[in-house]
Formats: C-alpha cells, structure tokens, sequence
C-alpha cells in the first residue's frame, strides 16, 4: 500500500491543461470542502457553476477569484460546445453543482459524458453528498442502496418509480422539497405496508440539521403540524423479501395439503408426507389454515 505522502503527490502540479475537473462543494458546512478542492477551484482558466449567485458566495468565503462560467439545465446544451472548445485549446476547468457533487441530479452528467466522448480526461475531486451522508446517518443497511434522486413529476413515471421504491429490497435514497415531505409520505404509503422505516435528513452538515426515523405512519405523525424548511433527503427502508418469501412458502404448502386431502390422504398423513418433502414440522404443516 502507498504511504500517504506518497498518495497527496500523485497530482501535485493540478491543475493540468485539457482537463475537466469535477469538484465536490460543501453541502452546509464550508469546513467540509478539501484543500485540494480550494486549489483546483484558485487555480482553474474558469469554473462551470449552475448559479454563479451562490458559487460566487462560496468563492468569496474561501477568497477565490476565479472566472465563472453559468451551466445549468437551462443552458446546459448551448454552453457544452464552447466548455469543449475551451478543453481542446488547453483550459482547465472545473466543473461544480450548487452543492455537493456535481452530476448528481443535476446537468453535469451530459457534460462529463460529452468530454469522455471527446477523449478530454475527466478527473474528480470528490467531496460531500448529501445522499450519502444521509445514508450513512440513518442506520439503514448500507451494502446495497438504490438513489432515485428527485421522484418524477409525470404520472406514470411516478407511479413506476414508486412501485420501484415499494418492490425492491435495497435501501432506496430520494430527494424532496420541503413543501412535498408529507405528500410524498402520503403517497408513499399507499404503494407498501407503513411499518416500513423511513429517516429523514433536513439541512445536512448545517446549523439546524435534524433527523427524523420512524415506521411511515409515525414520522407523518411526528411531523403533521411541523412547518418544514431547508433541504431534506429520505432514506426508506428496503422490502422485507423474507416474510414475502415465508409467507409464499405457507400459501404453496398449504395449497399442497388442501390437494392432498382432495385426492383421499388424511390430514395427518398427508402432513407427515409434506414434513418429510419441505423438513418443515409436521404440526406446523398440520395447523395450516
């Protein structure tokens, strides 16, 4: 393994030319942003920001100047011609979101995705994820986790990425506004059970952070009367594909013992078969109603 010395120097003269950098920013806490980030951001021909407003202000916290460049989903398609240009001729640019890591709902994708496609390297300077950091925060199994992001607006597309959430066994990650927490509460427990644990995160890494973890009825209780403000991640809890799978089990042996007796084995005969057939015990199987 590579001491850490060794790791900060691999890069030290960035930026280089021709390269698109991807740098994470704060999220809340502007302590959370990396050195390398502040050099990358002191350093680069230009930076490409979703609103220059409020990267400005970032900037001015940390003392940068550097020129900013609008690229957001408004722009996005007419600004990536002149951002490659500008790659191909020798600038280095970063690339940032308004907070957080840039690609992650929002139009960096098509950018990175366009300079991968013109052989221009891309090299990310990773920093905070409020879907990550609200992941890690909620105590929700973490080995496997699906991000959805903002639920679509368009009905069918909501209604397929809500079953999505409902139906599959990962922890799945969502974003929401605050005027949209307890609808989408409310329209989420229409699609599973409401023991279902749900966490919610408000205004990660910042002054009034605040979580929220419950079964879905007891956080819309919690929250009903609560004037939410801020930004909020939910992290909802995975199906419980076992007692899905118990319960499939049941219903196959108890179809099996119900055809048994039709053909003429009593009850208890044709439990003791089904007992050795499953190793399931035979009282159990005997029971079944």
């Amino acid at each position: 393994m590579k001491s850490l010395e060794n790791l900060s120097s691999l890069r030290e003269l960035e930026p280089e030319s021709s390269v698109l950098y991807v740098v994470g920013t704060p999220i809340g806490n502007v302590k959370d942003i990396s050195e390398r980030s502040i050099n990358l951001l002191s350093k680069v021909s230009f930076i490409a920001c979703e609103d220059t407003r409020r990267t400005k202000k970032l900037l001015n916290i940390l003392s940068i100047k550097s020129k900013l460049v609008s690229f957001n989903e408004y722009n996005s398609k007419f600004k990536i011609d002149y951002i490659l240009k500008e790659l191909k001729e020798g600038s280095s640019i970063a690339l940032v979101s308004d907070a957080g890591m840039p690609s992650i709902s929002d139009p960096g994708t098509y950018l990175i995705e366009s300079a991968r496609k013109n052989n221009i390297e891309v090299i990310c300077s990773p920093g905070p994820c409020a879907a990550l950091t609200a992941l890690v925060s909620s105590g929700l199994p973490t080995n496997y986790f699906l991000f959805i992001g903002f639920i679509p607006k368009k009905n069918i597309e909501r209604v397929k990425c809500f079953n999505m959430i409902a139906n599959n066994d990962f922890t799945s990650i969502v974003y929401e506004s605050p005027k949209r927490v307890k609808s989408f509460l409310e329209e989420f427990n229409n699609y599973c059970d409401n023991s279902r644990i749900i966490h919610i995160s408000k205004e990660l890494t910042k002054k009034y952070e605040q979580h929220w973890r419950g079964s879905i009825n007891k956080i819309r209780e919690t929250i009903k009367n609560i004037e939410l403000k801020g930004e909020f991640t939910i992290v909802i809890e995975g199906k419980d594909t076992k007692v899905t799978d118990d319960k499939l089990a049941e219903k196959e042996l108890k179809q099996d013992l119900d055809e048994l007796i039709k053909l003429g084995l009593k009850r208890n005969v044709a439990a003791s078969y089904l007992s050795k057939k499953s190793g399931i015990g035979k009282n159990l199987i005997y029971n079944l109603r």
